[in-house]
């Protein structure tokens, strides 16, 4: 020992006592104050390359401390403990240090003094040992001391700020991962009942919540490294191991307190932030942790104490970080809950609250039973579902389908109403509801991507996703209401899906920022009118959609099948054939005779006539000067001509003959002599022949589709002349292209841009092995 206690000739290490000039006696510079027990401060010129223990040892021989140097230690003004590690760090900032009990004695000394209880004496011991628990030394030897057992012995005791300090030192124990595997069931549910107790103090609470939540993670899965002795049953719980307790255990001690969950929820409106913060995280540990035998009892415990509605409410009330941490951690917490319960069969046989969940809907529709036409059940039909094997019904969707219609009903007293509404109607136009409801559920998963069990990328807030069950009820009457207004029938429920999903994302957009009752008046005031509409704008603007080149190759199959549709309704047009009144040329001279003419009408009919080699067509007519019945045969159309003698069709060329217009009001209203807009010859591949037929068409319709018939059996195709066939044309290959691509988007496919190939080979030696 006496070579611990002396000091080299040129020792690394000196200290005096302070003097009012800026160096010692010894010329050599002070780099830090050290202050002693008794109060004795003195300065020393501390070399940064000697280890603590040798600036320990050189002080206690310089101060002529008693005892030996091992029982002291160097610690800061803020109580830090100086190793090795930060010495430098301390010398270098010219810290004042204070020599005191090392850890271990530290240790020790504080586990003897926590049996006296007397209450001061406590106060201050556990105020010390909440401060230095979390230091290894100390804790070891504090745990070896049997100081665990005097401090858990004082949270079953005392009240006050006395427990608040021993349950943080508690707290700061367990930061370690040992010293703890000791504590037992009683334990537990102390800090339980310390939970639920509504008179327990802000600082006492802060701690035990802190506790529970590492309590529920000291679970045996999440112990590090290999776990020797597992099993298929689960991780083997290693004695004297702090996970040893998890999900399972406290959650049995927290039944038993039934009013500790509405407790931790409450707390969440807590003014004081860290309270709230230390709730949240003990849900979210809760809610991590669930073990499959008590996770449907914990969720439906948290939904009844409005767990979502006091996060909702903590979200506009709190901006700090930790709480935003904490409240995007539930939401991630909360899209797996949403996620287990959308993948979680319904089981009627196995689980009673399904059962019931359903009695409870059929119940409230205020149906009977009955039997179809076939002498078959019919009960969830009348609801609106395909079949009657509920349990298949809802194999998309889950449980979290089941307890969204019900929700649904709940939600509507007049539910009964609705549905007799919809029966009332024939089959095909009734909306089918359940069927909706689960549509909407499949909707709003898809549109906050509930697809994964376990990740939530969104750095925002979701409130309008904790409101899960009040969208849905919202978006599924927005459902109903564009059935009846658009006049859907059975075979257009993927029509109404699309506007519905377009609507949801019109009306959830921004949801952060959004308040609630915007997004209500999207669902409830939107009309079917602006919903289609809106729709079709973002099929042509979204992602520059119908510039992509698999669309615009789409958009031109559509058009020839369009121009196709509209050809074949023309020559049937023709093929049935019509009455016209016999025009005179526009070129004609006026004629001497103003009387009637003899035969002013003319049935022209198309006919093909086919043969081995080709398929020849006539316009087929017979000039008449009454209209009458023309039979479907020859007979009565003795006069043709060839279309292939017809070189154009010219529009608007010819007028009526006179006094036909005052004996017959179903002519186009026009002067004799003056061109009708209504009128087309038929003009010669002979040009000597001139026209081969002068015609005016009743009505605009007519000409319509006669002059754009006639075009459309040329060789070369012709070409369109009315607006009214141009625009059918259109018209079709708009609506063609945006159903086609409704039903891409209502099957969520991917439009590519193009398709493109990739890199070449390098090199084109490939060799082929045989299949064996």
């Amino acid at each position: 020992m006496s070579n611990h206690n002396s000091l080299p000739p040129r020792s690394p290490l000196s200290s005096t006592p302070p003097t009012s000039g800026s160096q010692a006696k010894s010329g050599l510079v002070p780099t830090n104050n050290v202050t002693t027990s008794e109060g004795i401060t003195v300065r020393a010129r501390i070399d940064p390359t000697l280890t603590v223990a040798d600036v320990v040892r050189q002080l206690c021989v310089n101060l002529k401390i008693k005892g030996i140097p091992s029982d002291y230690a160097l610690r800061d003004e803020n109580h830090e403990l100086v190793t090795n590690d930060n010495l430098r760090k301390k010398i270098k900032a010219r810290l004042d240090l204070k020599l005191v009990n090392s850890p271990n004695k530290e240790g020790r000394e504080i586990a003897e003094k926590l049996q006296v209880r007397d209450q001061k004496t406590m106060r201050l011991t556990l105020y010390t040992l909440q401060r230095y628990i979390r230091e290894n030394e100390f804790a070891s030897e504090f745990i070896n001391y049997d100081g665990v057992t005097q401090l858990v012995d004082i949270i079953f005791t005392s009240l006050g700020n006395t427990l608040a300090y021993a349950l943080t030192a508690m707290q700061n124990l367990m930061e370690l991962d040992y010293g703890w595997a000791s504590l037992d069931e009683a334990f537990i549910f102390r800090v339980v009942q310390v939970l639920s107790s509504s008179h327990s103090l802000i600082n006492v609470c802060r701690p035990a919540t802190a506790i529970l939540k590492k309590l529920v993670e000291a679970d045996p899965s999440n112990a590090p490294g290999p776990q020797a002795g597992s099993s298929k049953n689960g991780p083997a719980i290693v004695p004297g191991s702090i996970y040893r307790y998890g999900f399972t255990v406290v959650f049995e001690q927290m039944r038993k307190e039934k009013s500790l969950l509405e407790t931790i929820v409450n707390r969440l409106g807590s003014a004081d932030t860290a309270m709230a913060q230390y709730s949240m995280m003990l849900i979210n540990s809760l809610l991590s942790h669930a073990s499959d035998v008590r996770w449907e009892e914990f969720i439906a415990e948290m939904e009844r104490f409005n767990l979502r509605k006091a996060v909702v409410r903590l979200m506009s009330q709190h901006t700090v970080e930790e709480l935003t941490s904490c409240i995007l951690d539930f939401q991630a917490n909360m899209l797996r809950v949403t996620y287990r319960k959308k993948s979680t069969l319904v089981d009627l046989d196995a689980q009673l609250s399904h059962a019931a969940d359903l009695n409870y809907i059929w119940e409230h529709s205020k149906l009977i039973e009955e039997s179809d036409e076939k002498g078959q059940q019919l009960k969830w039909r009348k609801l609106g579902f395909d079949t009657e094997d509920i349990e298949l019904e809802f194999n998309d969707v889950g449980v979290l389908g089941l307890e969204c219609l019900k929700r649904f009903v709940e939600r509507d007293p007049d539910f009964s109403k609705v549905v007799l509404e919809q029966l009332s109607r024939p089959v095909e136009r009734r909306c089918p509801i359940a069927k909706a409801s689960n549509e909407v559920v499949e909707l709003l998963s898809e549109h906050w991507a509930i697809f994964a069990p376990g990740y939530s990328t969104s750095t925002t807030f979701q409130p309008l996703f904790l409101d899960f069950y009040k969208v849905h009820a919202l978006a599924t009457n927005f459902f109903i209401r564009m059935w009846s207004e658009s006049g859907a029938a059975t075979g257009d429920f993927i029509r109404v899906v699309a506007l519905v999903r377009s609507q949801v994302k019109v009306a959830l957009r921004n949801e952060n920022v959004r308040a609630w009752h915007e997004v209500e008046r999207d669902f409830l005031e939107c009309e079917y009118r602006a919903v289609r509409d809106r729709q079709m704008k973002e099929l042509e603007q979204e992602d520059d959609l119908l510039s992509k080149i698999p669309v615009r190759n789409l958009r031109a199959k559509i058009f020839k099948e369009s121009y196709e549709f509209v050809r074949q309704q023309r020559i049937q047009c023709l093929l049935q054939g019509a009455w016209f009144v016999i025009a005179l040329p526009g070129n004609a001279p006026q004629p001497r005779d103003s009387r009637r003419p003899s035969k002013p009408w003319r049935f022209v009919r198309l006919v093909s006539i086919s043969s081995e080699d080709n398929s020849t067509k006539y316009l087929h007519y017979v000039d008449s000067a009454v209209k009458f019945p023309v039979r479907s045969g020859l007979e009565d159309l003795p006069d043709r001509i060839e279309i292939a003698a017809v070189s154009e069709i010219a529009t608007g060329t010819c007028a009526p003959p006179p006094n036909v217009l005052r004996d017959h009001d179903d002519l186009p209203p026009t002067t004799p002599l003056a061109p009708s807009p209504l009128s087309f010859s038929l003009l010669s591949i002979h040009e000597e022949q001139g026209s081969l037929a002068d015609l005016i068409a009743p009505d605009q319709s007519r000409w319509a589709d006669w002059t754009d018939g006639l075009n459309m059996l040329r060789k070369d195709g012709g070409h369109v002349a009315s607006k009214e066939t141009a625009g059918f044309v259109q018209a079709l290959t708009e609506i063609g292209l945006k159903i086609k691509l409704l039903d891409l988007s209502g099957e969520m496919v991917e439009i590519p841009s193009g398709l493109t190939a990739g890199p070449p080979p390098p090199n084109t030696d490939f060799f082929f092995s045989e299949l064996i």
